[in-house]
């Protein structure tokens, strides 16, 4: 079992920036591929990035590359998102989660352990 909390939400004017946390527990955290989802009410959950157990690995949404960042510190077992030039489509409720993979690109079955999200609001 794994227990992920996410943090660093909050309400940031657009342009600006936050850098989400998720600090995990239980299984083994340095194993596993982790990954950054969000969504809004109404739509589909959607892949956000992905990094792979060493943090060597990393994957993008194609519409987030170049002001999305993933990084993990296996040492303090978190995984963390900076989120750069944030538009007000980028408010949702974001998402992390770990995968039973060392890596895994995309949303899909292997992430088995989820966090109960953190809610980031972009203003224009």
């Amino acid at each position: 079992q794994v227990q992920l909390v996410e943090s660093g939400g909050g309400l940031v004017q657009a342009g600006g920036s936050l850098r989400l946390s998720c600090a995990a527990s239980g299984r083994t955290f340095s194993n596993s591929g982790m990954g950054w989802f969000r969504q809004v009410p109404g739509k589909p959950r959607e892949f956000v990035a992905a990094i792979n157990w060493s943090g060597g690995l990393t994957h993008y949404a194609d519409s987030l590359k170049g002001r999305f960042v993933i990084s993990r510190d296996n040492a303090k077992n978190t995984v963390y998102l900076q989120m750069s030039n944030l538009k007000p489509e980028d408010t949702a409720v974001y998402y992390c989660a770990a995968s039973t993979s060392p890596f895994s690109r995309g949303l899909n079955a292997s992430y088995r352990y989820w966090g109960q999200g953190t809610q980031v609001t972009v203003s224009s």
